[in-house]
């Protein structure tokens, strides 16, 4: 791809003839299909959707600040504005969706987050810090997983034609991310990108461990207290009720030779 490429507007393909959902995500389309019918679910997760966009797009624009490569600063910028405008629809249609709701129906729902994530952007990965080769390869699989989820949601929201519309103008700039992102990794470590992938393959996989481990441990330790609470804390009660009730009221006089107290000089 050559500077004069990035400065013009490259034709796009129709998104679900670029991306397609793949792997879990498409054997949960009828779960992904339950999450997207309720409309207050449904603008939680798109504004919360925008949060991650617009927070992805901050780290993209740093990472085009530091990069040396002409060509990559500019295609950074481009993906920078991709992600700040993905955010505005999200926000836009989140808003919208929740001004057609009712007052009464205000109270927030089950979200099902782990079950329709969106992108998860850079995950808090210190763009300073990486390498612009390690860099193109996270992105490029980020925005994989990204693309191929949000043409599952752009599958399964036949109840809101509007959102679904979103999505699909999203999706197309997600492919030209994780075309562009692939291309510039081969460019810039020709005989090593295979590995960089794979790496960031692992580390995905390693921050997917952390977020699982986590959401067990918020559930464990919740049965854990509730065992406490509602199991161990009443017999402790009980048996201290029966202890006091073998007690003697009022004062009882000490039995034997009372210790007299003694100058400690």
């Amino acid at each position: 791809m050559t500077l004069a490429e990035v400065t013009t507007t490259p034709p796009r393909e129709p998104p679900l003839k670029t991306v397609s959902g793949a792997g879990l995500d498409r054997l949960l389309r009828p779960l992904h299909r339950w999450v997207w019918s309720d409309a207050r679910r449904r603008a939680d997760k798109l504004l919360r959707f925008a949060e991650t966009e617009a927070d992805g797009g901050r780290d993209i624009a740093r990472a085009a600040e530091r990069t040396n490569d002409a060509l990559l600063r500019r295609l950074y910028l481009r993906h920078a504005m991709d992600e700040q405008r993905h955010a505005k629809l999200f926000r836009t249609r989140g808003r919208d969706i929740l001004a057609g709701l009712a007052s009464e129906s205000a109270a927030q729902g089950f979200q099902a987050n782990w079950l329709s994530p969106g992108e998860r952007g850079l995950d808090d990965l210190a763009v300073d810090q990486e390498k612009e080769d390690t860099l193109l390869a996270f992105l490029h699989l980020s925005e994989k997983a990204a693309a191929r989820r949000f043409a599952v949601y752009h599958e399964v929201l036949t109840v809101d034609p509007t959102t679904r519309d979103v999505f699909g103008d999203v999706l197309k700039d997600e492919a030209f991310h994780m075309n562009y992102t692939l291309s510039q990794l081969k460019r810039v470590s020709p005989g090593k990108h295979g590995v960089r992938l794979w790496w960031a393959r692992l580390s995905r996989l390693w921050k997917g461990y952390l977020r699982i481990a986590s959401a067990l441990a918020n559930v464990m330790g919740g049965v854990v207290l509730a065992v406490q609470y509602f199991v161990i804390l009443p017999v402790f009660a009980l048996f201290a009720k029966r202890a006091a009730k073998r007690e003697p009221p009022g004062w009882v006089e000490a039995r034997g030779e009372t210790a007299t107290l003694r100058s400690q000089y």
